[in-house]
């Protein structure tokens, strides 16, 4: 994603959203009495809006159906993006006699894996450092971390034959346009050659013929990024998981109660775990925490329809890359495997985790815009999907790993490389419960926490004017 921690100054995080059960008979799903103070109601559910673009053109499945009723199992995960995919396949295998519950509240696909622009990216990007690299013993480590979450879904797709992923090799272009964006591609050319990172400049008439459009004065090529079709990608991760996987989707968790075992409940009855491990990012705050240390930013995409012949040869280029801007606020875009262009711009800030009503229609005029600047051949190709997606940012830009509670565990907070990072620190985080430690596990463990934000109403203030000054400054770049 584009929009980085350092642009968002005021503050990240969404306010505790967990709620105490009232009065004195609450009561279970079976109708047991039971004690309020122990019992969490969850507050808010992930709802995204019906339109997400890679959803509806990827690979029609059979979800699988909701839980009905009680089960229970030595380990449960909650969330079925990349993150916690990955967790329930690695606890799988390092535990092959062991039922895994993996419990998904929309359908796998659907939500915020599903909704990203599809870059696999390796390469270390911390815009606050004069070199975009920063610490050399750090982004090292960052690199190591993406490296093994790319390999991980590399590996799997070319295991389980996940064709429709449209995985592919294809590097990535960082474009810019004015002054500045071209001193950002400078600086960071200058880091990721301290790092011994490929990569090089392309302008002029060489960048048009790789891209299609005259727009971009500069971009920094790095060859090896991954582009895929992340909703695909993500519904055949879920459809080629171990046997002794149980997948529930379509399941919000409603309330929890921990203790020695935790009990989640869900509509029509529980679910018993040993341990709960949660890969549900932003929603973690709302199983009790991280509280007010995550930031939920939603950014936009729309999806043409496919050109026709006529209209690809008209703008030639390859046929298939991505370009990420060089201002963070700036516009990512894509050609598809199926020559279809993605736009990718705008943001808000969803402090719940839930989509905003309307909001894709909002932001569709300035999709149009950005495509017709840099495509003015293809006026007339109309969009058919806008939608919306999350992001669990943080003010530092750190995530969370490791023990939340006793048997409980998380790996929250991708802060927009949940792709990579969160298919790695999934991985990771079940190897480190199956009592296999490495180098990377200890970095994790070590790095800093997500720090505190300001309270309400500052955050959302704070918030929202950084989000429109830093749009409004992109200029030409969005």
């Amino acid at each position: 994603m584009a929009v980085s921690r350092r642009n968002v100054l005021i503050g990240a995080g969404v306010t505790a959203g967990v709620v105490a059960a009232g009065g004195s008979a609450a009561l279970l799903s079976d109708g047991t009495p039971k004690d309020p103070a122990s019992l969490l109601r969850i507050g808010s559910l992930p709802a995204d809006d019906a339109s997400p673009g890679w959803f509806h053109t990827s690979r029609v499945r059979q979800p699988k159906a909701p839980l009905i009723g009680d089960e229970q199992a030595p380990w449960v995960v909650v969330g079925a993006g990349f993150t916690g995919l990955a967790a329930a396949r690695q606890l799988a295998l390092n535990f092959p006699n062991d039922k895994v519950i993996l419990v998904e509240a929309q359908q796998v696909g659907f939500g915020t894996s599903g909704r990203n622009a599809g870059f696999l990216i390796d390469v270390p990007h911390d815009i606050g450092a004069p070199d975009y690299i920063g610490d050399q013993a750090n982004a090292r480590n960052v690199l190591a971390l993406n490296q093994r979450g790319q390999g991980i879904l590399r590996d799997l797709v070319e295991q389980h034959n996940i064709v429709d992923a449209q995985l592919r090799h294809s590097g990535k272009y960082q474009a810019a346009v004015e002054d500045k964006g071209i001193a950002v591609l400078n600086a960071y050319r200058g880091g990721l050659e301290k790092l011994g990172q490929p990569c090089h400049l392309i302008e002029g008439s060489e960048l048009r013929d790789h891209l299609g459009t005259s727009f971009y004065r500069k971009a920094l090529y790095t060859p090896n990024t991954i582009l895929v079709q992340p909703s695909a990608l993500v519904k055949g991760l879920a459809d080629s998981l171990p046997e002794n996987v149980k997948l529930y989707e379509d399941t919000p968790i409603t309330a929890v109660d921990y203790g020695v075992k935790t009990v989640l409940h869900h509509a029509t009855g529980r679910i018993t775990a040993d341990k709960l491990i949660l890969a549900n990012n932003a929603f973690g705050s709302y199983f009790g925490f991280l509280q007010g240390r995550m930031l939920p930013i939603f950014t936009y995409g729309s999806l043409t329809r496919p050109l026709t012949a006529a209209e690809q040869a008209s703008i030639g280029g390859k046929d298939f890359w991505g370009v990420i801007p060089a201002d963070p606020f700036g516009t990512t875009l894509r050609r598809t495997h199926d020559n279809r262009i993605l736009v990718r711009n705008s943001f808000s800030f969803n402090p719940d985790g839930r989509a905003k009503q309307n909001y894709p229609e909002k932001v569709r005029p300035a999709h149009r815009l950005s495509f017709e600047r840099r495509f003015p051949e293809l006026a007339n190709v109309p969009f058919e999907h806008t939608w919306g997606g999350g992001l669990a940012m943080t003010r530092n830009g750190a995530g969370f790993f490791g023990e939340l509670r006793e048997n409980v565990y998380g790996a929250l907070g991708c802060n927009g490389l949940g792709t990579v990072r969160g298919t790695a620190t999934g991985t990771l985080l079940a190897n480190l419960l199956a009592g296999k430690r490495e180098n990377l596990t200890d970095y994790l463990l070590a790095a800093p926490k997500p720090s505190w934000n300001p309270p309400q109403p500052m955050l959302s203030i704070g918030v929202n004017f950084t989000l429109r000054t830093g749009q409004a400054k992109a200029g030409i770049e969005a």
